[in-house]
C-alpha cells in the first residue's frame, strides 16, 4: 500500500479542527485507511542517516498515512482532505468541469508516427489561472511522484510533464528522434546536452538512472518541442530547464505520454481534479486538443462521470446488513459516489466521478458502502453454513507414497518448476519443437525459460551437484509437471508425477523395478495383464536401446522406465550408469485431480463411480428406516426438529468430523426436507444429501440413534403361555455336561496361558563418557562407571577413542531393561563421579 506524509498541522487547518492521535487514527479508520506512524522529517533522518545529518531538519510532525493502491485520489493532501470532508458531511462532492479558453484556440499537441516506436499516445491539459503557495507546489510535485511509483509503474506506463506554459508557445510536437539528434538544458542544469550525453550523465544520478532503461535501448527517443523548437521535456527521463515550474507560474500546461492511453488518460484526470481547486475558476480544467498521426483529434481531459445502477437488496446481503434504499443511497454519497433512489423497486442510481477510477464493478461500490456503514457496526452473526475441511486427494495420495519411498531408502528432492529448454530437450535427446512446454515470454535468465515437461532434468542436476557423495545416490521427487492443454482456459493444466533415480557403478535397472513394484503394491494394483499392471519394451532416446519399458495400468500408459543412454548422462556432467522411473500418479486416485470432492477419498486405487440405477434408488428409498423416532425425539414433530437442530448448532456431523453411517441413519428418518428457519440442521441436511451416491463407503456408525417405532414387549407383558419352552431340549444332563467340559478347558487355557514367559523389552546402549582432561585416570574412570550396578542393568565391553589433544573418551555398551532403566538414570548416576566424568552421550540406541 503507498503511504501518503502530510504535515499534522496543515492537515488539521484543511480540515478546519484539530484531533488528538487516537481521534484522527480512529478516524483513518473509519475511511478505511490507517495511520501508519507519526514522526518528523528529523526524525526519519536520524533514522535512516544518523543524528548529524539530522541537525537542521524540520520538527514538524508528519501523519504517514496508509492508502489503498488504487485510490489514486487519496495521494495527496488535497484529495485526502476533499475525502475525509465528504465522508463527514462538511462538503458536498465537487463537480469537475471542463471548459474551452475564453480566447482563442485550445492548445494542441500533434503526435507524429515516429512515436509508435517507443511511446505512441500522448494526453494534454492546461490547469489556468493557478495559485501556488509553498505547500501547494510541494503536494503537487509529491503527486507526481506518487502517481510514477503506483499508476505509471515506475513510468514504464505513463510520464508526467508539468511546464509554464506563459514560458512556451503551442502548438506542441510530440515525436521521437535519434539520441544524437536532441539537444536541450535539461531540468537544473547549467549547459545543453545530447540524449546520449543525458543517458551517461544520468547513470550515476540516484533518482533517474531507474528509469534510464525504458528507452535507452531504442533506436530514437521521444521528445516534446514548442512551436519554436524548445524542448519540453524527453519523456520519460527529464524535463527541459526552459518551462520549469515555479511559485510564479499561473499557468499549467500538463502532458502525459504513455505506453497505456487509459492509463494515460487516468493519471491526467487524477493530475487535475487534485488541483484545479487552486483555479480563479474552482475545479475547472481548460481542455487540449490532441491530434493523432492519422489526423484523429481528441479533447482531452475527459473528466467522465458514469452512471451504474444497483439494488440495495445486493448491497444489504453483501455487506450483512439490512438498510433502506435511501439510507444505503447517503451511505455512498458520503464515500464521494452521488447516489439516489430511482424509485424503481429498491434500484439505486450510483454517479461515479472521474477521481474514482478504482470502481470498476459492483462489489466496488458494495465496498464503499460497507466503509461508510462502518465495519465495527455490522452485526457479528453466526455462519449458516458449516464445513469441515478436507485434505485435498491428490495431495495426500502424495504425502502418503513420499512417506514409503524414503522407508524404501530413496532420498527426496525438490526442484524448481521452472527449467531451462536445453534440459527438457537437447540434454534428454529431444527437440524443443516436440515438447509440450510452456514457454516464458520474457526470461529473467537462461535456467528458466520454460515450465518442466518432466521431472526427471532437475533430479539429474541434483545428483550433478552431489557427485561427491557416497555411492549408491537413490534420489524421486513427486511434484507437478505443466503441460500444454488446449481444453484448458489457460491454456496449460498441472500434471502430479513421480520419478526416481538410481546412480551406481551399475545401472540398477533391478533396484528401479523393484520400486516400481514396491509403489504399485502400496498402490494395491497387482501385477497382472488388463486389470493389473504390466511392462512393455519401448523405444526413447532418452534411455538406452533395449533397456527401456513403459508401465501401462488398467491398459492404460501411465510412465517409463529404464537405464538412461550415456549421451544423457555425459550432457548433465555425471561419470556413471543411471537407471530412471518416472510416472504419472493422478490415474491412481479415482478421480480426476481437478475434481471438487466434498468428502475424503481413499488413498488407494478404486473402481470408477457406477451410479445406482433407477430400481437401486427405488429400493434405497424404500430402506428408509420407517421409524421417525430419534435419540434427539421424534423428527416427524417440530420439537423433535429443534433439539436435533441444537446438537448440530456446534457441530458438522452426528458422530466425530467426518460423515458416517450415523448421519445416514438420521437422515433417512427425517420424513421431509427440514425448514430454513432451522438453520444448523438445515445446513447438516443439505451437507448430508450429497453424500447420498456414496453413502456405502462411509464409515459405520458407533452408537445407536434411531429407536424402533414400537418398544419390544417386556418379560411381564407376555403371557402365561409364552413361559413354555415349545423348543427346549429333553436332555438337560446333556447341556449341563457339555458346559462343564467348556469350563474345564478354559481353566486349563488359562493356566497354561500364565506359565508363559513375559515378553520383557530390552534395548541396547553406548555409551560415550568423556573426562576433564587428558590427564585423567581412564582405568579408574571406567572402574566407576561399570561400579553403576541397578536391576536390569548388564555392562558389556568398552574402549577408548581418540577425541584430540591426547584426551581419549571411554566409550561402553550396556544392555537395558526398558521397564526399568532409562538413559536418564544412566547419565546421571555417572555423572555424580564429577572427579572422573565431564559428560556423558548417547552414541547409540538399539531396540533388541
Amino acid at each position: 500500500m503507498p503511504t501518503v506524509g502530510v504535515k499534522r498541522d496543515l492537515l488539521f487547518k484543511a480540515l478546519g479542527r484539530s484531533y488528538t492521535d487516537e481521534e484522527f487514527d480512529e478516524l483513518c479508520f473509519e475511511f478505511g485507511l490507517e495511520l501508519d506512524e507519526i514522526t518528523s522529517e528529523k526524525e526519519i533522518i536520524s533514522r535512516e542517516q544518523g543524528d548529524t545529518k539530522a541537525s537542521g531538519a524540520s520538527d514538524v510532525i508528519l501523519y504517514k498515512i496508509d492508502v489503498p493502491a488504487n485510490r489514486y485520489d487519496l495521494l495527496c493532501l488535497e484529495g485526502l482532505v476533499r475525502g475525509l470532508q465528504v465522508f463527514k458531511n462538511k462538503l458536498e462532492a465537487p463537480r469537475y468541469k471542463r471548459v474551452s479558453p475564453l480566447s482563442g484556440e485550445p492548445q494542441k499537441l500533434i503526435i507524429t508516427k515516429e512515436t509508435e516506436a517507443v511511446r505512441p499516445h500522448a494526453v494534454a491539459a492546461v490547469l489556468r489561472n493557478i495559485t501556488f503557495t509553498q505547500e501547494r507546489y510541494d503536494s503537487f510535485i509529491e503527486l507526481q511522484e506518487k502517481l510514477h511509483q503506483n499508476i505509471c509503474r515506475k513510468r514504464s506506463l505513463v510520464a508526467i510533464g508539468t511546464h509554464d506554459l506563459d514560458t512556451i508557445s503551442g502548438p506542441f510536437t510530440y515525436t521521437a528522434k535519434p539520441p544524437g539528434d536532441i539537444s536541450f538544458k535539461p531540468l537544473n542544469q547549467t549547459k545543453e546536452y545530447t540524449a546520449t550525453q543525458l543517458m551517461s550523465l544520468y547513470k550515476t544520478d540516484s533518482h533517474l538512472r531507474h528509469y534510464l532503461h525504458i528507452i535507452e535501448d531504442k533506436p530514437v527517443y521521444p521528445v516534446i518541442y514548442d512551436s519554436n523548437g524548445v524542448v519540453l521535456s524527453m519523456p520519460p527521463i527529464i524535463n527541459g530547464d526552459h518551462s520549469k515550474i515555479s511559485l510564479k507560474t499561473k499557468n499549467v500546461f500538463i502532458e502525459c505520454t504513455a505506453t497505456d492511453q487509459t492509463k494515460a488518460k487516468t493519471v491526467l484526470d487524477m493530475m487535475v481534479t487534485m488541483f484545479s481547486e487552486y483555479c480563479a475558476q474552482p475545479f475547472t480544467v481548460e481542455e487540449a486538443e490532441v491530434v493523432y498521426p492519422d489526423g484523429k483529434t481528441c479533447i482531452y481531459p475527459e473528466l467522465a462521470y458514469r452512471k451504474e445502477k444497483l439494488s440495495s437488496k445486493f448491497i444489504n446481503q453483501k455487506v450483512g446488513i439490512n438498510e433502506s434504499t435511501e439510507k444505503i443511497a447517503q451511505l455512498l454519497t458520503r464515500m464521494c459516489l452521488l447516489s439516489q433512489a430511482t424509485g424503481v423497486s429498491d434500484e439505486i442510481e450510483v454517479e461515479i466521478p472521474p477521481t474514482r477510477s478504482d470502481v470498476i464493478h459492483a462489489c466496488d461500490i458494495m465496498e464503499d458502502a460497507a466503509i461508510a456503514y462502518g465495519f465495527n457496526n455490522i452485526t457479528r452473526t453466526t455462519p449458516r453454513t458449516y464445513t469441515v475441511a478436507n485434505q485435498f486427494p491428490l495431495n495426500k495420495l502424495t504425502e502418503l507414497l513420499r512417506q514409503d519411498l524414503a522407508a524404501a531408502g530413496f532420498t527426496e528432492a525438490l526442484n524448481f518448476a521452472l527449467c531451462s529448454q536445453e534440459d527438457i530437450a537437447d540434454k534428454l535427446g529431444k527437440k524443443i519443437s516436440e515438447m509440450r512446454a510452456v514457454h516464458i515470454s520474457n526470461p529473467k535468465t537462461a535456467e528458466f525459460q520454460v515450465a518442466r515437461t518432466t521431472l526427471l532434468p532437475g533430479l539429474l542436476k541434483t545428483i550433478a551437484a552431489n557427485r561427491k557423495m557416497p555411492l549408491p545416490l537413490k534420489l524421486f521427487e513427486i511434484s507437478d509437471v505443466v503441460l500444454k492443454d488446449e481444453t484448458k482456459d489457460v491454456g496449460a493444466r498441472n500434471n502430479r508425477r513421480f520419478c526416481a533415480v538410481y546412480y551406481n557403478k551399475s545401472p540398477g535397472f533391478e533396484v528401479i523395478h523393484g520400486l516400481l513394484d514396491r509403489t504399485m503394491q502400496l498402490l494395491e494394483v497387482k501385477p497382472a495383464r488388463g486389470e493389473g499392471y504390466h511392462i512393455q519394451t519401448a523405444d526413447d532416446s532418452t534411455y538406452f536401446p533395449g533397456r527401456c519399458a513403459d508401465i501401462f495400468v488398467r491398459g492404460k500408459n501411465v510412465g517409463r522406465l529404464g537405464v538412461l543412454h550415456p549421451d544423457v548422462i555425459n550432457r548433465f556432467e555425471l561419470t556413471m550408469p543411471c537407471s530412471a522411473l518416472e510416472m504419472d500418479i493422478e490415474p491412481f486416485l479415482g478421480h480426476t485431480a481437478e475434481t471438487p470432492l466434498t468428502h475424503d477419498v481413499p488413498m488407494k486405487e478404486v473402481v470408477k463411480h457406477r451410479f445406482p440405477t433407477r430400481d437401486e434408488s427405488q429400493q434405497s428409498a424404500h430402506s428408509r428406516p420407517t421409524s421417525t423416532k430419534t435419540v434427539f425425539g421424534d423428527v416427524s414433530t417440530q420439537v423433535g426438529l429443534e433439539a436435533l437442530s441444537d446438537f448440530l448448532a456446534d457441530k458438522s456431523y452426528i458422530e466425530g468430523f467426518v460423515a458416517s453411517q450415523a448421519d445416514m441413519i438420521v437422515f433417512d428418518a427425517i420424513p421431509s426436507p427440514p425448514s430454513p428457519t432451522l438453520c444448523h440442521l438445515w445446513r447438516w441436511y443439505n451437507h448430508i444429501k450429497s453424500f447420498q451416491t456414496d453413502r456405502a463407503r462411509l464409515p459405520s456408525a458407533k452408537s445407536r440413534y434411531v429407536l424402533p417405532a414400537t418398544p419390544p414387549a417386556t418379560p411381564n407383558d407376555a403371557s402365561d403361555e409364552e413361559d413354555i419352552d415349545l423348543f427346549g431340549s429333553d436332555d438337560e444332563a446333556e447341556s449341563a455336561e457339555a458346559a462343564r467340559i467348556k469350563e474345564q478347558r478354559l481353566a486349563e487355557y488359562a493356566a497354561k496361558k500364565s506359565k508363559k514367559p513375559a515378553l520383557v523389552a530390552k534395548s541396547s546402549i553406548l555409551l560415550d563418557v568423556k573426562p576433564w582432561d587428558d590427564e585423567t585416570d581412564m582405568s579408574k574412570l571406567e572402574e566407576c562407571v561399570r561400579s553403576v550396578s541397578m536391576d536390569g542393568l548388564l555392562w558389556g565391553q568398552s574402549k577408548l577413542v581418540p577425541v584430540g589433544y591426547g584426551i581419549k573418551k571411554l566409550q561402553i555398551g550396556c544392555v537395558v531393561e526398558d521397564d526399568k532403566v532409562g538413559t536418564d538414570m544412566l547419565e546421571e548416576a555417572i555423572t555424580a563421579f564429577e572427579e572422573y566424568v565431564q559428560s556423558v552421550d548417547v552414541a547409540a540406541f538399539n531396540k533388541i
